[in-house]
């Protein structure tokens, strides 16, 4: 044996095949530094995400993720029995930041701009999160379907004022139109379940403002100060945690801890929360890829579209007024979609220099001065 192995041909091969072995090992650690480099970089991150996650992606993927987490919402707080809205989010949340806590320990949780917002920023940011999140979900609870559809639809004229007060941004009369044709059309399909409570009604009053000013900010600090979506999640969450856990006394009924955790409530419960994660990252990569109208608009898509399939596929009979409402929707966002395509069309340049990654919305806006943008799209 000892002769085999001393033999002048063998011993090329085995060295052959040491050489390759080191040469595998050198390409997955020049793979592993890449990657390492590419997360811990903002500009490269930034860079990634918006290679991998376009417009269309990251929409697509926003409202396959909303469309599932309110079927499991729905299970959770009426079947399950749930009944702790606030609670509910918190745990959300909570299984966030622990998902996220996993990637930053095997470091591929991208890093934050060198040049971070400031500190009142990301606290207002994380604040307004846990009052938009918090009181849609009390909302939920307390009102019909139809009614906090109703409420969303004032979220897009706040968005607009705001964007107009803060950022000078303008809407082209066209794109009034159709928004305006988007609202009504949402008004007339979710006419029929108009079912609310008053103190519900004055949740989804008070969730109109803080929703507004969460999109937007979303979207600027992504867009305007290289942001990406999971490092924004990181740095605002702790802060959301914490205005939760001060809003469950005064919004939830006692007895969450009473509650029956047996393993099938739990699973259902950690589901949701999972989806919640997937809903917060796919919304914030929506929102560094387009605007904060455009994902209120999506949000009223999925509506329409919900109301349509459970008429076509489960023989749902809303009324004819909801059915036309919902094509008078989905007419107005396709209208809008490509007024906002032939806009991005229109201002491409042939020059595509810029060190630092911009979004496409601010390419479609023509920002090439720094500010924000003229035209929300």
């Amino acid at each position: 044996m000892l002769n085999f192995l001393g033999r002048k041909d063998v011993r090329k091969i085995l060295k052959r095949k040491d050489s390759d072995a080191g040469e595998r090992g050198k390409a997955l650690e020049d793979l592993r530094s890449s990657l390492f480099n590419v997360f811990r970089s903002p500009e490269g991150a930034k860079r990634q995400q918006q290679q991998l996650c376009g417009p269309a992606t990251a929409l697509t993927f926003n409202f396959i993720v909303a469309v599932g987490i309110i079927f499991m919402n729905k299970l959770v707080l009426k079947v399950v029995g749930f009944q702790f809205p606030i609670f509910l989010t918190f745990i959300h949340y909570v299984v966030s930041w622990l998902l996220m806590a996993i990637l930053k320990s095997l470091s591929i949780l991208p890093a934050s701009p060198s040049k971070s917002a400031r500190l009142s920023t990301l606290f207002t940011l994380g604040f307004v999160m846990a009052l938009s999140t918090g009181l849609a979900n009390v909302s939920l609870k307390y009102n019909s379907v139809g009614f906090y559809q109703m409420s969303k639809i004032a979220v897009t004229p706040s968005i607009v004022l705001a964007e107009f007060l803060l950022y000078n941004k303008r809407v082209s009369f066209s794109k009034v139109l159709t928004l305006a044709v988007v609202s009504f059309g949402v008004a007339v399909a979710t006419v029929t379940d108009l079912q609310f409570h008053l103190f519900g009604a004055c949740i989804a009053l008070a969730w109109i403002i803080p929703s507004a000013i969460n999109k937007i900010l979303w979207s600027s600090l992504q867009q305007q100060e290289n942001w990406t979506a999971l490092a924004l999640m990181w740095k605002t969450t702790p802060v959301t945690l914490f205005f939760l856990v001060a809003l469950i006394p005064w919004l939830d009924p006692p007895g969450a801890l009473s509650f029956n955790w047996s393993f099938n409530n739990t699973s259902a419960i950690l589901m949701s929360a999972i989806l919640g994660f997937l809903l917060q990252w796919s919304g914030a990569l929506a929102l560094g890829a387009t605007s904060a109208v455009t994902h209120v608009v999506l949000g009223q898509f999925k509506t329409c579209v919900i109301l349509l399939g459970n008429y076509y596929l489960f023989s749902s009979n809303p009324g004819k007024t909801s059915i036309c409402g919902a094509f008078t929707a989905i007419a107005g966002m396709s209208i809008y979609t490509y007024l906002n395509l032939r806009q991005q069309s229109s201002r491409t340049s042939p020059r595509q220099v810029s060190t630092l990654p911009k979004s496409k919305l601010s390419k479609e806006n023509g920002n090439h001065d720094g500010n924000y943008g003229a035209e929300s799209v």
